[in-house]
């Protein structure tokens, strides 16, 4: 079976690391952290688990050091995780599993899929929004990971969240982190496919977690908005405030049936709603 190399990038995730890396530990052959100059006990943690540590200056867009991760792995494939991530016992069992398989056996295993459907129509969303993933006339490079978000007290299912599929073991030197947007895809050079027990995802187990993430994403949103040159016209300003957060509220809580995900799933269509308006506001109000 080939060797595994889970890489991760990190800043100040004191609180979510350990489980992190013992939810890996009896599947990885190395463990590298490159770590924003945390001030926490990040690195220390790392360290006890036996992870390579490389310290450098912390990043606005994250990818920049998850691409070094990438980098420094000496394994054939790469289980690239967040810090806030947990590798459940069936999901490392696949790992290990599919790691061992011939590229027919891995034909087979797509083939037989349980949410084969669900996977597919998920790729398809997001192969419209960013464009084709991978090459399907070369052998397998990547796999997706259904993700499972825990938010405010409750792991979400509806509301457009799950399957939340995320490229997460990829074959070295095959795919890389284009380093432009925080929602950014990774590029694959190579076939794509999707393994099926859910990535453990503590998103936002409170509600001022969620906020201080959600801040970060609104500044880069403002910040797209600037170097896209975006109007300061009534239209766009409408379009802003009113069309796209309607739309997306919607869209979650409404089309995908996030109202069944309870409370949690109001809350989670109504403050990502809320990012439209309130990135247009901070564009707006700032000199870029």
């Amino acid at each position: 079976m080939a060797k595994l190399t889970v890489a991760l990038a990190t800043y100040n995730e004191e609180t979510n690391l350990g489980a992190c890396l013992v939810s890996v530990k009896e599947i990885a052959d190395e463990i590298v952290v490159v770590d924003g100059s945390s001030s926490d006990k990040t690195v220390a943690i790392a360290k006890k688990f036996g992870a390579q540590v490389l310290v450098v200056p912390n990043q606005q867009i994250f990818h920049i050091n998850k691409q070094k991760a990438l980098d420094m792995a000496s394994n054939q494939w790469i289980l690239q995780l967040d810090a806030d991530e947990i590798v459940s016992p069936d999901l490392a069992q696949e790992i290990t599993s599919v790691l061992a398989m011939t590229e027919k056996e891995l034909e087979a295993y797509q083939e037989k899929l349980p949410k084969r459907e669900l996977f597919i129509r998920h790729q398809e969303l997001l192969e419209a929004r960013d464009g084709k993933i991978g090459k399907t006339e070369s052998s397998y490079s990547a796999f997706f990971v259904p993700r499972l978000n825990f938010f405010l007290g409750k792991y979400l299912h509806f509301g457009g969240v799950y399957p939340d599929g995320v490229i997460r073991l990829v074959k070295k030197n095959h795919a890389h982190f284009p380093c432009l947007d925080v929602h950014e895809q990774i590029v694959v050079a190579g076939r794509v496919g999707w393994l099926q027990h859910d990535l453990i995802h503590m998103a936002d187990p409170t509600f001022k977690r969620y906020l201080n993430r959600n801040n970060r994403y609104v500044d880069l949103i403002a910040q797209q908005l600037a170097d896209a040159k975006t109007g300061r016209d009534p239209v766009t300003f409408v379009k802003y405030l009113f069309v796209l957060p309607t739309w997306w509220f919607a869209l979650t809580f409404f089309r995908h049936k996030g109202f069944l995900d309870g409370w949690q799933g109001f809350v989670f269509s109504f403050f990502s709603a809320l990012r439209f308006p309130r990135a247009y506001l901070r564009f707006l109000a700032t000199t870029y």
